[in-house]
């Protein structure tokens, strides 16, 4: 049975069953991945995955249910469950099926070219990154992980109102960590790359960056524990700013879990930083033209010139406060109910290289990882404090790395004390992005 037959048969079945507006969301997810070790297949999948979800308004209630099996027999098994559904749910606010937004963007997000790269090219790719990196230092001892992966994304959203939606993308990406070693003295890096287009990937290039990154942290010394002026290097700027990303969610705010409750029209930030969420980023990974209930996506300015212009909304949390959903509901997969989420959200870049911003520094410290965000930091409060990994830095220049620091501060006040903002916006495997971040100062303690 394919999907359109299933539609029409459960829309037809719901609709006599009590059930007045219904709504079909389908997903189907193909997965490829590979990872080497010592030019060996360490690790090998192939996987499919998918299902569909329904939602019906049964007695003025919002209904969810999801099953794997798109045949008749799952018909009353989603009807059932979804009535159920309804009898333990005490959300005093009402959910809508949507008719539909006056217009859409056209949006190309799959690369059919990248979906026929076979998985022997692939397999060899990743082979080649890992013996260009290990043939191009004596020191680079092993890999701690290498791998490819690609993925494809299929969805599709219809109602009884109406509304037929459908969208697909495909992305790869390669992940190297390399493990050096001098002495007693072990370090390791993480490079990783993402892309649609196979035939532009280098594996030498892949291998250098993640050679050159390991290799310049050996030599670590420690510093003296005090405020130090602060550039966070853009994969770092952007796992804060991905830790903090929820309090842009009306959910959230309504909640009462994030610090920006009534903040809107507020200076949350320095004047240089303005933060955009766009659906339409090309390459981005999570580009769409249509949110989880069918609203046409749009790009959205969140913070202009450090003062907060709007929140996340889906149609839920904007009928709470009497406003237009922004086209952000939100799905982790057609398992999940509908809530409030980003698409492509960034910190807008400047003109300012990364060289520029590190050549204004007099003494600081550059961080180029952190770890320990789900623990170390308060989502509520913004207090944080993480272990990081980086390099003093004097009269604008590198000098050497620093054994294992930790740095402490609040994001709103890392915000607010934001002096620089580089050019080089990147998105570390993940759809929060942020070009490189000059900050006046923080707590730096090294043990």
């Amino acid at each position: 049975m394919n999907i359109q037959e299933f539609q029409a048969n459960l829309f037809s079945a719901a609709l006599a069953s009590g059930f007045t507006d219904v709504e079909i969301y389908y997903e189907k997810k193909e997965v490829f991945g590979c990872q080497i070790f010592k030019g060996e297949i360490d690790q090998y999948e192939i996987a499919e995955d998918g299902g569909v979800s329904f939602r019906g308004i049964f007695n003025g209630k919002m209904g969810y249910a999801y099953t794997e099996k798109i045949d008749d027999a799952s018909i009353p098994f989603l009807l059932d469950n979804a009535k159920e559904n309804t009898l333990i749910i005490n959300d005093e606010d009402s959910e809508e099926i949507f008719s539909g937004s006056s217009h859409y963007e056209h949006g190309n997000f799959f690369s059919t070219a990248l979906n026929e790269i076979t998985i022997p090219e692939k397999i060899q790719f990743i082979k080649d990154v890992e013996r260009e990196l290990l043939a191009l230092d004596p020191r680079i001892v092993a890999t701690d992980y290498c791998m490819i992966r690609t993925e494809s994304v299929s969805r599709s959203l219809s109602n009884n109102k109406g509304l037929s939606l459908s969208d697909e993308m495909n992305y790869l990406y390669a992940i190297v960590e390399a493990i050096v070693k001098d002495g007693e003295e072990t370090k390791t890096s993480f490079e990783f790359t993402v892309s649609k287009d196979f035939h532009n990937l280098n594996a030498k290039e892949i291998a250098k960056k993640a050679a050159e990154e390991a290799l310049s942290q050996l030599g670590s010394k420690n510093i003296e524990s005090k405020e130090y002026p602060v550039l966070l290097r853009n994969d770092a700027a952007a796992s804060l700013l991905a830790t903090y990303s929820s309090n842009f969610s009306a959910e959230n705010t309504q909640a009462g879990i994030s610090s920006l409750k009534d903040k809107l029209g507020s200076q949350i930030a320095n004047q240089k930083i303005t933060i955009v969420d766009d659906p339409f980023l090309e390459d981005g990974l999570a580009t769409r033209t249509f949110d989880s209930e069918g609203v046409a996506t749009k790009k959205l300015t969140l913070v202009e010139s450090g003062v907060l212009q709007s929140l996340l909304h889906n149609q839920k949390t904007a009928k709470k406060e009497q406003a237009e959903t922004t086209g952000h509901a939100h799905k982790d997969s057609y398992k999940s109910a509908v809530k409030v989420g980003p698409s492509n959200l960034y910190i807008e870049p400047s003109e300012l290289s990364f060289e520029d911003l590190l050549a204004t520094m007099g003494e600081g410290i550059l961080i180029t990882s952190l770890s320990g965000l789900h623990s170390g930091a308060n989502t509520v409060s913004g207090d944080f404090s993480l272990a990081a990994s980086g390099f003093y830095v004097a009269d604008g220049k590198v000098q050497y790395p620093v054994n294992l620091m930790t740095i402490a501060g609040n994001y709103y006040q890392l915000l607010q004390d934001v002096e620089e903002i580089g050019s080089d916006l990147t998105f570390p495997l993940s759809p929060i992005g942020s070009p490189s971040v000059l900050v006046k100062s923080l707590s730096v303690t090294v043990e």
